[in-house]
């Protein structure tokens, strides 16, 4: 008896429920999943007067194919439908208005009510700030406008407590009181770890964890052919590390002798190089060096280290005169200008006088028509 055929390319239940998230998300934009590890705060329904919490979670796994693990305010961590969103535009009032802080009016944008001049909130300030909840409801209780009541001489507005280490360790934007936003910045540069907005609520507290500074490193910049690194062996360096060089004997220091790791993480400066003497390439003529004429066997090792200067002498093709032409040393590389002869033993030994760097010099209008 024939055994059944299996079917073959129809989609399974999970690659249709793979694709009807990807249409979610695709018609109603990317929502970014929150995970346990970012800053949000614990499940207290209480704080913001919601009778219920969508699913608490600690990941997407924990909410099925059609909901993603996010901060929903004071519920925490929960089961939100992707691209959910509250009521927009609200209903028109005499006492305020009402703005959106963010292109849309989905999840987690927030919503400025601010009151009509001469008008002020039961908390003394003129603008309180909601946020859309998972339960598709603006955050908070609707705001009323009454007549402003001119503070008490000598008081100020109720604020959020902001500790020394994050004045210390933060640039805010804001004034932290009742009622408004704050954003913070690394004073370091370094990038924040955590949100970087916070809200001030009525209760006198953050919507939210302090952020902190993420921790900047430099890499290590490596060795230096040559010569010395003067500094412990790292993989990594702290903001502030200094790292000496030295060179070798009979090398020069190209370049900074010390580097700092920068708050970027990076150095303060490229690593240098340790470049090497010159030898001088005449014997049995003289050469001119920091201004004064000398033999090459007359200086030590007849070298000169890396960036010296070194003339040459030549003779005029058509004058009994000479002309110098000078030459640098570069890493060991010191080459004679091609009107540069070396003289013969003869002529060194029988007549040193007539040498081309001992006769005399050209003048200046002969060099340049040379």
């Amino acid at each position: 008896m024939p055994q059944p055929q299996m079917v073959t390319g129809l989609p399974s239940r999970m690659d249709c429920a793979l694709l009807l998230v990807t249409l979610m998300v695709a018609l109603t934009g990317t929502v970014t999943p929150q995970t346990s590890s970012e800053p949000c705060p614990k499940r207290l329904v209480g704080e913001e007067r919601r009778r219920t919490c969508p699913r608490p979670c600690k990941a997407d796994l924990d909410c099925g194919s059609k909901r993603q693990c996010l901060c929903d305010g004071q519920c925490g961590l929960s089961c939100v439908a992707p691209g959910r969103t509250c009521p927009w535009p609200l209903a028109p009032r005499e006492d305020a208005v009402a703005r959106l802080l963010h292109p849309t009016h989905s999840f987690s944008a927030l919503l400025e009510v601010r009151c009509k001049p001469g008008l002020t909130l039961p908390s003394g300030l003129d603008v309180v700030i909601r946020r859309c909840q998972g339960d598709r409801r603006w955050s908070g209780d609707e705001p009323i406008c009454t007549e402003a009541v001119l503070p008490e001489p000598g008081s100020s507005p109720p604020k959020c407590p902001l500790p020394k280490e994050v004045t210390s360790t933060f640039t805010i934007e804001g004034t932290a009181t009742v009622g408004t936003s704050i954003r913070y910045s690394c004073q370091s540069g370094a990038d924040i770890v955590g949100s970087a907005e916070n809200y001030c609520q009525e209760n006198q507290t953050w919507q939210y964890p302090h952020p902190v500074c993420k921790k900047v490193y430099c890499k290590s910049p490596g060795e230096v052919p040559q010569g010395y690194v003067v500094a412990v062996q790292k993989t990594e360096y702290e903001v502030g590390f200094d790292i000496h060089y030295l060179c070798k004997k009979n090398f020069h220091l190209d370049g900074p002798q010390k580097v700092t790791c920068l708050a970027n993480g990076s150095w303060s400066a490229a690593p240098p190089f340790c470049r090497a003497r010159c030898l001088i390439p005449a014997v049995r003529s003289r050469v001119m060096i920091d201004g004064v004429k000398r033999w090459p066997f007359d200086i030590t090792d007849t070298m000169v280290p890396h960036g010296e200067n070194v003339t040459f002498f030549c003779k005029h093709l058509h004058k009994h005169c000479s002309f110098s032409v000078a030459q640098s040393c570069f890493d060991g590389e010191l080459r004679p200008p091609a009107c540069y002869l070396e003289p013969t033993w003869l002529q060194f030994q029988l007549f040193p006088h007539r040498l081309v760097s001992e006769i005399e010099t050209c003048d200046a209008a002969d060099v340049e028509t040379f």
